[in-house]
């Protein structure tokens, strides 16, 4: 997957909270978005996510593919341009703002969230509340979870979900060292051959990441 921006640009009444974002994320690399509170990170990422539309420029959805060879000839890979709605199927999102169902039990919640967005094939639900250490939990409505608890489940549904893309505004919200060390063990583990954008002021949540970029960087006027 390659995500670009051109010139994007997103302004509330008169005033840009970014301008003139010109960008080429690829997959298998890890970029961060860092800024003050209030600069926009969220922001941006929100419009890279397609969750915000932009009040100028463009972002482009990109993916790769190897058609079916015929005989043993070689096929070539193909690059194809995604819709906004095409590119939904490849993205998942994890942010504090974003609630969970807390009516219902954490294999509830991810037996209903993967009719909307399939998980990663080789994994089970029991298998994914392993990983995240809920067992314990699992049969509990997440409204009786802790905020760290409701947190791994977040991370959870991005990072277990069979997207190209993972999109994680402020990861380690709520988290103690433990759901910290388990957050990083998640990336290194299940996010290599992903396209992954942290939006984060802190490093511990985006160390792993090659690319630093600040949102301050795009203050233009």
């Amino acid at each position: 997957m390659k995500i670009s921006l051109t010139n994007a640009g997103k302004r509330f009444n008169r005033e840009w909270i970014y301008r003139g974002v010109t960008l080429e994320l690829t997959a298998g690399n890890a970029y961060a978005i860092t800024g003050p509170n209030g600069s926009g990170k969220s922001t941006l990422l929100q419009a890279i996510g397609g969750m915000l539309q932009l009040s100028e420029g463009s972002i482009g959805y990109e993916s790769s593919h190897r058609p079916s060879a015929i005989g043993n000839q070689k096929s070539e890979i193909r690059n194809q341009q995604l819709g906004d709605e095409e590119a939904y199927k490849h993205i998942s999102f994890c942010a504090p703002y974003l609630d969970v169902i807390e009516e219902m039990t954490l294999t509830e919640f991810l037996e209903f969230h993967r009719q909307f967005k399939p998980l990663l094939s080789s994994f089970s639900i029991k298998r994914i509340v392993e990983e995240i250490g809920l067992e314990a939990a699992a049969a509990k409505q997440i409204r009786y979870y802790s905020s760290g608890m409701k947190q791994r489940v977040k991370l959870a549904q991005a990072i277990f979900s069979d997207t190209a893309i993972v999109l994680l505004d402020e990861p380690c919200s709520n988290l103690d060292a433990k759901g910290i060390a388990l957050y990083h063990s998640l990336i290194s583990n299940y996010c290599k051959e992903r396209l992954v954008i942290v939006c984060s002021n802190d490093p511990v949540e985006y160390s792993f990441c090659e690319t630093v970029f600040s949102v301050t960087e795009f203050k233009k006027q």
